[in-house]
């Protein structure tokens, strides 16, 4: 697992040992951010369910300005931080030790907004159409914001909740990357 392109590019991230997390494949990361690059630049960022900090980390090599990463997991949180701090985005990541939902509210409460917000939760658990309804009652996303959910081929995914929608899937193997944005920007 390494960092594509950027001011980043080639680092290697750490992992933790075992299958607690499923870093998204260099393959997919590769696929999903020539769709999202253009964007990437100055970006508020949100990876949500952050793991490694994979996601993220590849955003803020790519120019995004900032990106707050949630992890819950005590063990993967010790190495995100590591992986913030090896690569020197300590002055752009900022990790918090939160559980997603909860860290919506959290956003929410304080008027955060974000263009892109990752959602790479542990499959076939639901996490995904949560987040969203919550991303979407909260309105934390900005106007022209996106939201890009990575899941598992067999789960089944909505084209709306609430006033967000999927303008764009791709598949990769057993992964899916679906694309979100705010209904008025569809039409």
């Amino acid at each position: 697992m390494r960092i594509i392109t950027g001011i980043a590019k080639g680092k290697k991230l750490k992992a933790p040992d075992g299958m607690n997390t499923r870093p998204t494949a260099d393959r997919v990361k590769e696929s999903l951010f020539n769709i999202i690059n253009d964007i990437c630049f100055e970006a508020d960022v949100l990876d949500l369910f952050a793991g490694t900090g994979n996601l993220g980390l590849e955003a803020l090599s790519r120019y995004a300005r900032r990106c707050i990463f949630v992890e819950n997991d005590k063990d993967t949180l010790k190495i995100l931080k590591e992986n913030v701090r090896e690569l020197k985005f300590s002055d752009k990541g900022e990790v918090l030790n939160k559980e997603a939902l909860n860290a919506l509210d959290i956003f929410a409460a304080s008027g955060e907004k974000f263009d892109i917000i990752f959602l790479d939760p542990p499959y076939g658990k639901g996490l995904i159409e949560k987040s969203i309804a919550k991303i979407d009652k909260h309105d934390i996303l900005k106007s022209n914001g996106i939201v890009v959910s990575e899941y598992d081929q067999t789960d089944e995914m909505p084209e709306k909740i609430g006033n967000l929608v999927i303008y764009r899937t791709q598949k990769y193997g057993r992964t899916k990357i679906s694309f979100w944005t705010k209904e008025e920007n569809y039409d």
